[in-house]
């Protein structure tokens, strides 16, 4: 979560998810159950195997395997749209791993990681206020999965180190990374994406948001964009701090060629 009031577009109203799933039609590398990474063609929006709401924080240390199981937020956290102070679904502790579970709607706040963390084969079917936050730690690795219907972020980085987000498939988004522009502590952050793809709606939308005053440092490989003809989705978006001063490669703070941006 941020305190970034000024970027919030509206209130959205409670969500619910359609039975089923309908694929995506995805073309990104999907970790299955058993960790393998499977052919790029292969993947789509995975079927829950069964569904389970909460109206409570789930904590996790160490590592949980749900086995492609949803989790949905029910009573305090029915929460699907951008207000201030949601609670998470799941919490990882320092050095906890989550793997292979979908996030449904709604979703509330997502997941929080409060130090180290791996989010491998995590699926968010409809983003609420945000998919994850960073809030400690150094390291946080993002490893398969998907999102869809962020209103605004869908990784949020509010503490420090470096986010690395790989194999990853997202679609009708505002922001899939920003690194906080207002929070109370700022640090120098990090972002890694490699192997991304990203389905366009033709309305702007940004890959990654950093702060150049922070001395953010952004690394983009593997971007494939689909759904795009208009150029709508800015692969790196420059700040200071929650001021937009640019976009477009650079060799210090937003490093990335034009042969590391597909569009199809």
């Amino acid at each position: 979560m941020t305190s970034q009031t000024q970027q919030r577009r509206r209130i959205f109203g409670r969500r619910k998810v359609v039975g089923g799933m309908a694929s995506l039609g995805l073309s990104v590398a999907m970790i299955m159950t058993s960790g393998a990474l499977t052919p790029a063609s292969a993947a789509t929006w995975p079927t829950p195997n069964g569904s389970q709401g909460t109206s409570s924080t789930i904590s996790v240390s160490g590592t949980k395997d749900y086995g492609m199981k949803q989790f949905y937020g029910t009573g305090a956290l029915a929460g699907s749209g951008q207000e201030e102070g949601q609670d998470p679904i799941f919490k990882l502790a320092a050095g906890a791993t989550l793997k292979n579970v979908i996030i449904g709607a709604p979703g509330a706040d997502g997941i929080h990681c409060e130090g180290n963390c791996t989010l491998q084969n995590v699926w968010w079917a409809d983003v609420g206020e945000d998919a994850a936050t960073f809030r400690g730690g150094s390291t946080y690795n993002v490893i398969g999965g998907g999102a869809r219907k962020a209103a605004d972020k869908v990784f949020q980085h509010n503490g420090p180190g470096t986010v690395n987000i790989s194999n990853f498939a997202v679609s009708e988004f505002k922001t899939l990374y920003r690194s906080c522009g207002d929070c109370s502590t700022q640090y120098t952050r990090k972002v890694n994406l490699s192997n991304i793809e990203v389905t366009g709606t033709g309305s702007t939308a940004r890959l990654v948001g950093i702060n150049v005053n922070r001395n953010d440092v952004a690394t983009l490989k593997g971007i494939t964009i689909l759904n795009d003809s208009g150029r709508k989705v800015v692969p790196c978006q420059k700040y200071n701090n929650t001021t937009a001063v640019g976009t477009g490669p650079d060799s210090t703070n937003c490093k990335y060629a034009t042969s590391d941006i597909t569009y199809r």
